[in-house]
């Protein structure tokens, strides 16, 4: 699997800071992986029609577009494509990802492509972009109505949403990719999105596209105002490395870090790598404490 179809997520469902306690509205599986929903009504009733129906709305969207893009469904549009029955633009949402990936593959230097074993295969990038944009549209509105918050989990991969009016906080536990059942790293996050990737979740699978070596990082974690833009940047850093943040300067909006084999941990922020034990610098990518660096 090319950098573009890297490793899933390794955050943690998204936690309370406060008293009242969200919901899970949806469960389902879409895109290979779980998803679920978490709503925070203002109220004991909490527009519980409306949040059914922006759920059922939301999945509805995500499996569409898995049909059109899935490479395990025969008849889909990327099956069709890789066969080369259709071209990449008789489609207009295929050609808008496959162009997205095409400059996330030219500001990284190389490290995210969406070609895989000769074919056209943007899986890398597609769930973040189908789940952020689904989100927006048949998620987010809720906000308008009797919610406080919502969030959103695609297989650890995490996307929140919070109204003005609110004070509500979203606490993302980052795991530990070396002890699975510890936290890394801790985020508060009101509207934004994290998503992680590394060897840790899908083992040799990930590689450099530039090489076919495989993927240097146990695990990577971006923090980015949406979906689609972590998950393709969490591919880059696992990709990566810890021995290389040389492409950090290419991905100004976003935060992050990355934790190699031998325990590792280095940390950046817009742009610029922050020191792993600088309390006030890891407060830029979240409300928690993270490890030092363990070397």
């Amino acid at each position: 699997m090319s950098g573009a179809a890297g490793a899933r997520a390794r955050a943690r469902a998204p936690e309370p800071t406060g008293t009242r306690r969200p919901r899970t509205a949806m469960t389902a599986e879409a895109m290979g992986t779980v998803l679920s929903v978490h709503v925070l009504p203002r109220t004991h009733a909490g527009a519980d029609a409306a949040v059914s129906r922006a759920c059922a709305a939301f999945l509805e969207r995500v499996r569409a577009d898995e049909r059109k893009f899935s490479t395990f469904i025969a008849d889909s549009t990327v099956s069709r494509i890789r066969r080369g029955e259709l071209l990449i633009d008789a489609d207009a949402e295929v050609a808008e990802v496959a162009a997205a990936c095409a400059r996330i593959g030219s500001r990284s230097g190389g490290r995210f492509s969406a070609q895989w074993r000769g074919g056209f295969d943007p899986t890398g990038y597609v769930k973040g972009w189908s789940v952020e944009r689904a989100a927006a549209a048949c998620l987010a509105p809720l906000l308008d109505a009797d919610v406080d918050a919502v969030a959103v989990n695609a297989g650890g991969d995490v996307r929140v949403f919070t109204a003005e009016r609110s004070d509500w906080v979203w606490s993302i536990g980052i795991a530990d990719p070396l002890d699975r059942g510890a936290v890394l790293a801790r985020v508060g996050l009101r509207n934004g999105a994290v998503a992680s990737s590394g060897r840790a979740e899908r083992g040799g699978h990930l590689v450099d596209p530039r090489s076919g070596r495989t993927a240097e990082a146990v695990g990577a974690s971006v923090v980015a105002a949406d979906l689609a833009v972590a998950d393709a940047w969490a591919t880059v850093a696992a990709v990566s490395g810890c021995a290389d943040l040389s492409w950090i300067g290419a991905a100004p909006e976003t935060n992050g870090l990355v934790v190699g084999a031998d325990g590792r941990v280095r940390r950046w922020s817009a742009g610029v790598e922050i020191g792993a034990s600088d309390a006030d610098a890891l407060a830029l990518i979240g409300t928690g404490r993270a490890h030092p660096d363990r070397r």
